[in-house]
């Protein structure tokens, strides 16, 4: 972590890595990531923009609620009490990746007008998509349970460079260091909670934001879980593909991925 870079807590107990200033930029990160998934690109953007990347509830250092609600909903008004939180009442740059964008995009459905540009990484946000397998036995009771309880460090080392070859495998053991007993029940109840078929009412409400926010899709085309036709539904004003590069993007090539966000934003 850079030495100008600081960890707060927020709301109810939300953990945010902050670093830089200017406009503000919100980074959300997915499974079964943290916030410093964002590391290498905040690291290239916080001299030019306010950097805050958030552990989504129940990973990382933030809590969870039990009563805490694990719709689409409850994401976007998870996301909208971190940004009053955060003190953050102008429109801000967004990045979100994997269940991040889930939080993020459903947010900025409800509240356009807060976004000032949109950046989307390897997620989705459609009623056709169908879960891969791994995704599949989390959404399956006991079978989800047994799997997290017997996950090793090499298991989850070869499934993340599985999902992006060029994933720096010391990334991927501090992700597994990372990984606690609440998160891992986290990751099931998103899991579960996530139906394609929910994304349909939500249609129209995302066709609006992408027409009246700019938006930007980075997407690493290597991907097995999010096939990268994906990328094109979205109907961003700018899409770039990665070919060479897989599902967790934003740490195997944090240096490019920096370079079109900063073009971008800017």
């Amino acid at each position: 972590m850079s030495a100008d870079a600081r960890d707060i807590r927020v709301g109810a107990g939300v953990h945010v890595r902050e670093q830089g200033t200017g406009s503000p930029v919100l980074f959300l990160h997915g499974n079964p990531d943290t916030c410093t998934l964002w590391n290498g690109i905040v690291s290239h953007m916080s001299g030019r923009y306010r950097c805050l990347a958030a552990d989504l509830p129940g990973f990382g250092q933030s809590e969870m609620p039990g009563d805490f609600d694990c719709s689409l909903d409850g994401w976007s008004a998870w996301v909208q009490a971190l940004t009053l939180a955060l003190g953050l009442t102008e429109p801000i740059n967004l990045v979100v990746h994997d269940f991040g964008g889930l939080f993020g995009i459903a947010w900025a459905v409800r509240h356009p007008e807060r976004v000032r540009r949109l950046a989307i990484l390897n997620t989705m946000f459609f009623p056709d998509y169908r879960w891969h397998p791994l995704a599949r036995i989390f959404r399956t009771p006991l079978l989800g349970e047994l799997i997290q309880a017997s996950s090793t460090r090499w298991g989850v080392v070869r499934e993340m460079r599985r999902g992006s070859p060029g994933l720096p495998e010391a990334y991927a053991r501090h992700v597994y260091d990372a990984m606690t007993p609440l998160m891992k029940r986290t990751v099931l109840r998103l899991y579960r909670a996530a139906d394609p078929e929910q994304f349909a009412a939500w249609q129209p409400g995302l066709e609006a934001l992408i027409a009246r926010v700019p938006t930007i899709v980075l997407w690493g085309d290597r991907d097995p879980y999010i096939d990268k036709r994906y990328a094109e539904r979205f109907k961003a004003s700018k899409v770039q593909h990665f070919p060479d590069h897989g599902h967790w993007l934003p740490a195997e090539n944090p240096d490019a991925v920096a370079t079109h966000l900063l073009a971008f934003f800017s």
